[in-house]
């Protein structure tokens, strides 16, 4: 009896405690929906919805997000990259957070998405900030809208046809992403119980760790929290092989504006080979190749910020909207 007696207190106990943390959970979506509806703007386009957040004074900078983000992670980006007080404005790229995803979702529809949220903006020419993901779109933004292309800034390439994504050594097996974006319950749980477990997603590794300052850890520590709810960013992540789509290659040879190219040699999301292959297909390009700090670029945030504040001195002066 003793011991049938303690298997309801431990199955109540249980069911307690499965009880609450259902409730937490839910809450948490709850407050995370409400956060990412309140913290965006919406305008309609030819393409549908398109959800955006913009901060700032001075000379226009769109920045663009890679894969998983949506408007909160193009914040992050700006932030930790343009100098303060700098006017960004953060899209979200189709099928994220507040965007539609369009019968023809491809780079070249999404740049020209971005052209009318400058239309609504009344922005007429604006420099693109883009990490990974986001360089095919502003890549195409460049080729498709180049009286209205101040600049380019363009980190952690990832790959565009006519290259493919062959090259990539992703630091975890694809079913672990699967399995994480399925449903938004795993990803939660996970970051409840070690947040850094996501660290290897972002190809923050260990042995670059002690390369990263607290500014940096912070940046790394809202990027990974940035990924929820994953369920408002899957359509975007299904989407993101429209970039390496045989059928619509993207050649930069004609980009005019002046460009800004920085990659980590080391990065095993985004092989350097796509910035080598862009910069020397692109007039004049830049370029900053690290030695290391993965596709994060960890360890040079500081040198970075004065490298583009300087890039945006020498180019963009004037252009203050």
């Amino acid at each position: 009896m003793r011991a049938q007696h303690l298997r309801w207190v431990a199955l109540l106990i249980i069911g307690g405690a499965l009880v609450v943390i259902g409730w937490i959970y839910l809450r948490d979506m709850r407050a995370l929906h409400v956060r990412l509806q309140v913290e965006a703007s919406t305008i309609e386009t030819a393409f549908g919805p398109l959800a955006y957040t913009t901060a700032g004074l001075g000379a226009p900078v769109l920045a663009i997000h890679g894969a998983g983000g949506g408007f909160d992670q193009g914040r992050l980006l700006a932030e930790a990259f343009l100098p303060d007080g700098s006017r960004w404005i953060a899209p979200s790229r189709f099928g994220y957070p507040g965007s539609s995803l369009p019968n023809e979702p491809s780079t070249a529809a999404q740049a020209d998405a971005f052209a009318e949220l400058l239309d609504a903006l009344a922005i007429e020419r604006v420099t693109l900030l883009a990490m990974s993901g986001g360089v095919p779109p502003a890549l195409q933004f460049a080729l498709r809208h180049p009286e209205r292309t101040q600049a380019l800034i363009l980190l952690s390439l990832a790959p565009y046809a006519p290259l493919t994504a062959k090259e990539q050594d992703l630091p975890v097996p694809i079913w672990i992403y699967d399995a994480l974006f399925s449903i938004d319950l795993p990803l939660w749980v996970l970051l409840h119980l070690s947040p850094r477990a996501l660290a290897p997603m972002f190809d923050a590794r260990a042995d670059l760790a002690p390369q990263m300052t607290a500014a940096e850890a912070a940046f790394l520590d809202a990027m990974i929290a940035a990924f929820q709810p994953v369920t408002q960013r899957r359509a975007g992540l299904a989407n993101e092989g429209a970039a390496i789509d045989s059928g619509s290659p993207i050649d930069p040879a004609t980009i005019s504006a002046p460009v800004l190219i920085i990659h980590a040699s080391d990065d095993r999301l985004t092989p350097v080979a796509t910035a080598h292959f862009t910069a020397a297909a692109i007039p004049g390009a830049e370029t900053l190749y690290l030695d290391t700090g993965g596709h994060l670029l960890l360890g040079h945030h500081a040198k970075l910020r004065t490298r583009i504040a300087d890039f945006l001195a020498n180019h963009v002066r004037g252009e203050a909207q």
